[in-house]
């Protein structure tokens, strides 16, 4: 075979192989080809390349002025020399002089080569960018190449991936040559080609591999409105139905719970919370806490939290291991949750009771001042308290220091008004302990006992201390 038609032969070979532009190796060559003929004859050399690609033929060849006397070798060719190679050649014409790619030199060749290679190798690294920049959300299935310090290297087929030790879930175990699913985080350009990121820890995983088992989420019926998760230990999932024929949460569920139990075993056991959405932010937190009962809620839109009451013997569920059940809540509801049981519910409602006591009853203040408060309308303890310095402050007559000294006198005398709250019941609490032996057993047989789901979560929370759980997310 011709060594021309070889390389064409060649070259188209390796651009279907490597799914590259055909026109664009062949321009490479034109290049490559070019550039060697430089190095053999000279820079200031004048190169054509033609490529046939119909008939497999490949010329290469330099252009020369015809002049009477040569000064630059390179570029010129008297009239006797050039009428040797074509006899019709005239003064101040060109003649093409043929170049056989033998005669460039095993080194010549050997470097035009590597340039083709090369540009076949960005071609081919462009093709993958662009491939998985456009599958930046999307799931894939790769095969575990390698594990380079926590880090593992996945083998999808035509690329490698990198899913980082902090993308993965705790305590997943993976070898070499194991299938492994992940989620396409990032794709970057590199030195070394695509960077493709990849993560089993993003709350979007989930997402998508309820995509994947659910057709109902796939073709737009149900919606998944919200995600919380914390990888490998709980999630919880929020969802919406366009068709009221349609039950979102028994969709993903499915038959026996098959559907996301497939996904529960993808992820390695992870426990997941679904959880029918709703507009109503209260309505919303509610079910989110499940499988705790509210007993009441209220929202305070300014500053989006939810005060979420729940009966005393449901409160260590409320909060769940480590308080995971209510922070997965209050990130997948976007809401501060503040999680109270009834008895402090009670109390704090005594509280806000005891603060409204008239400012006639709080120590230390002159009449005059009382006078001044009640005319601004700051008639009871918690209207002082609210208002804080710089509302006093604005009240005609009213510095500073006197603004400091009103305050000091209001908490004070809450303080007081709570601490006689504290020992009453306190008091109470004690004569309820004070009962026969009989009424003892008789209340314990009546006791209603926790579920099992409930003691679980009873004896899996050591610290029930309350406070705020805030919705925000960790990615």
């Amino acid at each position: 075979m011709d060594m021309s038609l070889e390389i064409i032969h060649a070259l188209k070979s390796i651009a279907r192989s490597k799914d590259v532009d055909e026109e664009l190796i062949l321009e490479t060559l034109r290049l490559a080809l070019a550039s060697a003929v430089k190095k053999k004859f000279g820079a200031s050399c004048r190169v054509e390349v033609e490529i046939d690609e119909q008939a497999g033929k490949l010329e290469v060849s330099c252009l020369k002025s015809v002049v009477e006397e040569v000064i630059d070798p390179q570029l010129e060719i008297t009239v006797e020399e050039a009428r040797e190679i074509d006899p019709e050649a005239r003064l101040g014409e060109d003649v093409r002089i043929d170049v056989p790619i033998r005669a460039l030199g095993r080194n010549a060749i050997q470097a035009a080569k590597q340039i083709v290679v090369q540009k076949v190798r960005e071609a081919e690294r462009e093709r993958v960018y662009q491939e998985y920049e456009k599958r930046i959300g999307d799931i894939v299935t790769g095969s575990v190449q390698q594990i380079d310090r926590g880090n593992i290297i996945v083998n999808l087929g035509r690329a490698e991936a990198i899913l980082p030790k902090r993308e993965q879930i705790q305590r997943e175990q993976f070898r070499q040559g194991n299938s492994i699913k992940a989620y396409i985080i990032d794709v970057s350009r590199s030195s070394k080609g695509p960077q493709i990121v990849l993560s089993r820890a993003h709350k979007d995983f989930l997402a998508k591999l309820f995509e994947l088992e659910v057709p109902e989420i796939k073709d737009g019926t149900v919606e998944i409105k919200a995600v919380a998760r914390e990888p490998g230990a709980r999630s919880k999932i929020a969802v919406c139905s366009h068709d009221d024929k349609v039950d979102a949460v028994g969709a993903c569920v499915g038959m026996k719970g098959s559907r996301v139990q497939t996904i529960v075993r993808e992820l390695g056991g992870e426990r997941i919370d679904i959880v029918l959405w709703s507009d109503d932010p209260i309505t919303f937190v509610t079910r989110a806490l499940s499988p705790a009962k509210v007993v009441h809620a209220e929202l305070n839109p300014e500053d989006k939290k939810v005060t979420v009451v729940v009966a005393d013997d449901q409160l260590s569920l409320a909060i769940g291991k480590g308080g995971q059940n209510a922070r997965l809540a209050a990130k997948l509801t976007n809401f501060k949750i503040d999680l109270i049981n009834e008895s402090q519910y009670a109390e704090r409602l005594e509280i806000e009771k005891l603060a409204r006591v008239s400012v006639a009853e709080v120590d230390g203040l002159s009449d005059r001042v009382r006078k001044k408060l009640e005319a601004a309308g700051l008639d009871t303890v918690d209207s002082i308290l609210k208002a804080n310095i710089d509302g006093l402050v604005a009240i005609d007559g009213v510095g500073e220091k006197t603004a400091t000294k009103i305050i000091e006198a209001a908490r004070t005398k809450l303080e007081t008004l709570k601490e006689a709250y504290r020992i009453a019941k306190a008091r109470e609490a004690e004569a309820a302990r004070e009962i026969s032996p009989e009424e003892a057993r008789e209340d314990e047989s009546d006791q209603v006992q926790p579920s099992s789901e409930q003691a679980d979560e009873i004896s899996e929370t050591p610290d029930q201390s309350l406070g705020e759980y805030i919705g925000e997310d960790s990615d």
